[in-house]
């Protein structure tokens, strides 16, 4: 396997890893205060999924849209496989020896229905709205500004996000609306945050790596856009 398949199966497996990961964890909830300015609530599932953005981001500079679409694709796939894994966990009796009980276990580990529902909703509108809202940049400034494709897509999916998970969560009644707000301004303003400070590394990635695959992926499609326009 040459180098370009390796690395694309290795964003793939860290891509996959984060998402799976958030999901699992996103029970617990956690503050925090950047230079004592503003304090955060959030969950710890939010930790995690801005570097599904960043890989995206990657994968769709190196390898183009449809390799970037197959991850998101894999990556459902994967979350629904895990969630299963997981129910069938929950729902089979522990032992009189097991260290952990079936209640703590379900108290980590279990899924609650509209809350997952949810939060696959936003993953597949944001993921998608990310890559196409990237390519979009990337023709309309034929390939330069790495920075402005980079952050303005992922700002743009990250509100979808956001706002898809709380209107599902709060429209089946699992958070109440008076905190649909506050949690809006607090993951939105925390998953920018997170969009300006992976800027270094999305740069870093496209620097050290885009030599290595030696083709651009959207070239062809350029190609035919500057057809169209000439036949015009």
């Amino acid at each position: 396997m040459d180098f370009k398949n390796r690395l694309y199966l290795i964003l793939a497996g860290i891509f996959i890893a984060s998402l799976i990961s958030s999901n699992l964890i996103f029970q617990k909830f956690f503050t925090w205060t950047p230079f004592g300015l503003y304090t955060f609530e959030l969950s710890v599932g939010i930790l995690p999924y801005p570097i599904t953005f960043l890989v995206t981001d990657l994968i769709s500079e190196l390898y183009g849209k449809k390799k970037a679409d197959q991850v998101v694709l894999s990556g459902l796939v994967a979350s629904i496989f895990v969630m299963a894994v997981v129910m069938i966990a929950n729902a089979v009796p522990q032992t009189d020896w097991s260290p952990v009980d079936s209640e703590t276990f379900s108290n980590v580990f279990g899924l609650f229905g509209p809350a997952v529902f949810a939060s696959m909703v936003a993953y597949l509108a944001a993921q998608y709205i990310d890559i196409r809202v990237f390519h979009f940049w990337k023709r309309l400034t034929k390939g330069k500004h790495l920075w402005l494709r980079n952050n303005g897509s992922t700002i743009v999916s990250q509100l979808v996000d956001t706002l898809a998970v709380l209107v599902l969560l709060c429209g089946t009644g699992t958070i109440e609306w008076i905190r649909f707000w506050p949690l809006l301004a607090n993951g939105f303003l925390f998953k920018v945050m997170v969009a300006f400070m992976d800027t270094p590394l999305f740069y870093l990635g496209v620097w050290a790596l885009k030599d290595k695959i030696h083709e651009d992926p959207d070239e062809e499609d350029w190609e035919k856009l500057s057809f169209n326009q000439e036949a015009i």
